[in-house]
């Protein structure tokens, strides 16, 4: 499946590749001295599943001549599979997650490119999937799962796809009620995210110029809404 201790994104990589191109699209196209996932109607879509830095350099030159889709995949619903241990009576398990996947989960990665969705020729899409995560044992590690390490994720259903293209759009995330100035525990509690996402998610918004830092409420820092 993969080496102990890496992740592999592959399978849900390609299922998604595969889902994005449908019948008319191409897949692995060589474009600008780079490998883009789908080309479909002009249009270059380029599936990231995290480390929105590794291809940071290579979305800033594509938008450069060409329209660029960046689809980012979030588990609204999830599947925990855990596979027979090998030399044991085990059998395979499978539950669904009680934890259902958010579309402001995408702030995780998007504060390593906020800028981007300034630029004409792009666009950042979230796909709110239904999926698989395969877990495998390994013995005296990962005590906080108890042994038990996510090896794989596989693509089982798209159940939503939300795509911004400006920076007015990705602020509708925001809750309506969420006052004109507000601190990032503001933004966590009415958002029901945590802490650390609320301060990416209030740097994201800064960079872009959605909001902008005008003090301090105590010891936070306190944001205000542009209109």
């Amino acid at each position: 499946m993969n080496r102990i201790g890496q992740l592999n994104e592959q399978p849900l990589h390609n299922a998604l590749k595969r889902y994005y191109a449908g019948t008319d699209g191409q897949m692995e196209v060589q474009l600008d001295g780079y490998h883009i996932d789908v080309v479909l109607e002009g249009q270059l879509i380029e599936i990231q599943t995290g480390n929105f830095a590794a291809i940071r350099r290579k979305l800033k030159a594509l938008v450069q001549n060409h329209p660029v889709r960046l689809v980012y995949p979030v588990a609204k619903e999830k599947w925990l599979v855990k596979i027979p241990i090998p030399g044991t009576e085990s059998v395979l398990e499978r539950r669904k997650s009680p934890k259902k996947g958010q579309i402001t989960e995408v702030f995780n990665e998007l504060v390593s490119i906020p800028a981007l969705l300034g630029e004409p020729n792009f666009s950042l899409e979230v796909a709110l999937i239904r999926g698989e995560q395969i877990r495998e044992y390994h013995e005296g590690r990962h005590w906080r799962q108890k042994g038990w390490q996510t090896v794989e994720r596989r693509l089982l259903d798209v159940i939503e796809r939300r795509t911004f293209q400006t920076t007015l759009e990705i602020v509708e995330v925001l809750p309506k009620s969420l006052p004109d100035t507000f601190t990032t525990a503001d933004l966590a509690e009415m958002m029901g995210i945590t802490r650390r996402l609320a301060q990416k998610t209030a740097y994201c918004l800064r960079e872009m110029g959605a909001v902008e830092s005008i003090g301090k409420r105590g010891r936070a820092v306190l944001y205000l809404k542009k209109r």
